[in-house]
């Protein structure tokens, strides 16, 4: 039998491997999301979240030291606030704990790119990402909100400001009261298609974050739908979004590839604590390789089309890619 084409003459050992592969991972392309909690050298264990914790600001130093040596290309921050009420003023609290994280990890590492998740739900004690007016969510006022928990993100030092809350028309508003303040150098991810996914479970309780009450699907993306996604990153993409995002990403491939398709901005994927979780779950019951199977999945939401990954495994990933560096897998 003879055979014109034999694709497997490029598989056939490591270095031909390497030479044809189509998509790549490096450490920089990795965005290490932090839990930021109250106290003084704290490292709580998160018991929904494998080998993920609490930190306090001064571990929180630490282990972005830790990621910065690593190249890690940002780290994004989380507060765990204690002290909530119904219209999340801590969130925007010049002392607050994310503002005061951001100013030590700015001192330590000025070069180290921070990010900050802006959303009301850890400081409400209903648990919304908005503020509740009677039964309703209220869009408007809570982006008035979301706009002073920006801008005293950006005093603090934050480079990257990421409002994950799917308030219509936010990201406008926070970039007109980011410039207003002086802040125009500072860059919004915009949470573009965030959908209502049960993937979000570890986070919530990570963040004690859980609506008290109903749901937030009014606010946040049926799963069922991609084209709702398009238009909502035209949305953002107009209202001055440099970066727009996916979030779940391994449910949601299919609208990080559409949504590569149809824009030129560059585009983020969370790979989400559900998705984590599961992935140490069943590789703690000796089902499947934790470290293949973190890798399989970091390459397939690259290979998707985003061009950065939000991943509670990137330092373990950005460990094993520097051990590649001069090796081939």
């Amino acid at each position: 039998m003879e055979l014109t084409h034999r694709p497997r003459r490029l598989r056939r050992n490591a270095p031909i491997r390497s030479l044809v592969r189509e998509t790549l991972l490096a450490p920089q392309q990795l965005i290490y999301p932090l839990f930021v909690a109250e106290g003084k050298g704290l490292r709580e264990p998160i018991s929904t979240m494998p080998g993920q914790h609490r930190l306090s600001v001064d571990e929180l130093v630490k282990e972005c030291q830790m990621a910065y040596e690593l190249g890690i290309g940002a780290v994004n921050l989380f507060g765990y606030s204690t002290e909530k009420d119904d219209k999340a003023t801590k969130a925007y609290d010049p002392q607050g704990l994310v503002q005061r994280a951001i100013r030590a990890i700015k001192t330590a590492l000025p070069d180290l790119c921070v990010q900050t998740d802006v959303a009301l739900d850890p400081y409400t004690i209903h648990g919304h990402d908005g503020l509740v007016v009677g039964e309703e969510i209220v869009n408007d006022e809570t982006i008035e909100v979301l706009c002073r928990m920006a801008v005293s993100h950006a005093e603090a030092g934050a480079d990257w400001i990421a409002p994950s809350d799917m308030m219509d028309g936010r990201v406008g508003a926070i970039r007109e009261a980011l410039d207003a303040s002086g802040f125009e150098q500072v860059s919004i991810l915009a949470y573009t298609a965030k959908y209502a996914s049960c993937f979000y479970g570890p986070f919530r309780g990570a963040l004690d974050s859980a609506p008290k009450k109903g749901d937030k699907k009014t606010y946040q993306i049926d799963p069922a739908n991609w084209r709702e996604a398009l238009r909502e990153a035209e949305l953002d993409i107009s209202e001055g979004a440099d970066v727009i995002m996916v979030k779940p990403a391994l449910g949601y491939l299919d609208v990080v590839t559409r949504l590569r398709e149809a824009f030129d901005l560059p585009i983020a994927a969370y790979n989400v604590s559900g998705e984590y979780a599961m992935i140490c779950a069943a590789a703690e019951k000796g089902w499947i390789d934790q470290e293949r199977a973190m890798m399989e999945a970091l390459l397939s939401i690259r290979r998707a089309g985003a061009d950065m990954v939000l991943t509670y495994f990137a330092p373990a990933a950005a460990r094993l890619l520097q051990q590649q560096v001069h090796s081939f897998s």
